[in-house]
């Protein structure tokens, strides 16, 4: 899987919108970053809620681990080369509903 195939998944969500952050590029919905994608593009960041994370981390270790940020987890790394795209696209949507407002998330499901 490509950053490429990633951003245009990413930037298809309702508002989502893609801006740097430090050296990394963020996808974003309403300012609430939702993946990041760290230089090199080899991997990506996903945001996920702990019980996705544990899930994710279980179900797809050949390309998944966890993503620990200070010392809280608050995601999971994704490996981009190894990756299955239905899986990283059903993570990144997971990732955006977590973030986005209620509202905002009724409005993507209709």
């Amino acid at each position: 899987m490509k950053v490429s195939t990633v951003r245009t998944y990413a930037l298809s969500l309702h508002e989502a919108t893609e801006a740097p952050h430090f050296t990394y590029q963020s996808f974003r919905v309403r300012d609430k970053i939702f993946v990041t994608v760290p230089p090199g593009e080899e991997t990506i960041h996903i945001v996920l809620p702990e019980a996705q994370r544990e899930q994710a981390l279980a179900l797809h270790p050949q390309f998944i681990e966890k993503l620990v940020w200070g010392k809280s987890a608050t995601g999971v790394r994704v490996t981009l080369a190894r990756a299955e795209a239905a899986v990283v696209k059903a993570l990144i949507l997971a990732g955006w509903q977590n973030k986005a407002p209620k509202a905002l998330r009724d409005a993507h499901s209709r």
